[in-house]
């Protein structure tokens, strides 16, 4: 059983609730501090995680833990899909989504709702494919979470998790310790004026089970075919798994 990590360490609140208002808080920084963090990387990620998908052509995608709606748009850029999606527990979040969606002229093809990603409200079989980016490591019950994309996912359906992971590899585990650890929640503090969205990050990693205890979660809830492949010396992870007919 893996520590439950919360944002702000608040007693009378859930980390679901926490998380949501963790996230409403940083939502007009996020997509900023999201590139300047990553120095872009997280572009790229997003680009080589969505190639998973490309031989199986989803029409109906469903974007769990969308967040601003990165994952989302990256998938309509490249796969073309007829709808794409997207559920979070932010509406601060989902107000700068609206915001892009609109801009973009998107609303056909992209629409969010406010909604519990580990109780997802749709029908069993409703997705040829589930996606979410650095959202799993935010559930409150990552097998409730998991079981739920399973649930909704079409028979032949295939499950998409971009999710950080922790590299271990010298010198790029010291590094990256340093950097999350140190850097990350100053930058944070700095742009968003919420140190605690910041320190959480290093620390939701850091009790995420990653590798192979994630796909090894995966394979318990019925996804088959569950692997996992690190990216940049394993400092991220794309995790994929299909429902078998």
């Amino acid at each position: 059983m893996s520590k439950v990590v919360t944002p702000y360490q608040d007693a009378k609140a859930s980390k679901k609730e926490q998380v949501a208002q963790m996230f409403t808080n940083i939502a007009k920084t996020y997509d900023f501090l999201n590139h300047f963090l990553s120095l872009g990387i997280d572009v790229i990620w997003r680009k080589i995680a969505m190639k998973e998908l490309a031989a199986l052509q989803p029409k109906q995608i469903l974007d769990v833990a969308t967040g601003t709606g990165d994952f989302a748009f990256e998938a309509l850029r490249s796969l073309h899909p007829q709808k794409v999606v997207g559920v979070d527990i932010s509406e601060g979040m989902l107000a700068i989504t609206r915001e892009k969606i609109s801009k973009r002229g998107l609303s056909e093809k992209f629409e969010v709702h406010l909604g519990d990603s580990e109780k997802l409200n749709f029908e069993e079989a409703s997705f040829d494919a589930v996606t979410v980016a650095y959202g799993v490591r935010n559930f409150e019950n990552l097998s409730a979470g998991l079981s739920d994309m399973y649930r909704v996912l079409k028979p032949g359906g295939k499950a998409l998790v971009l999710e950080f992971s922790k590299p271990k590899a010298f010198p790029i585990k010291q590094l990256y310790h340093f950097y999350f650890h140190y850097v990350t929640p100053s930058i944070g503090k700095l742009f968003s004026n919420d140190r605690s969205a910041y320190a959480y990050l290093p620390e939701s990693v850091a009790a995420f089970p990653d590798g192979a205890d994630f796909v090894k979660l995966m394979s318990q809830v019925g996804f088959k075919e569950a692997k996992c492949r690190p990216l940049a010396f394993g400092i991220c992870s794309i995790y994929t798994g299909v429902k078998h007919a």
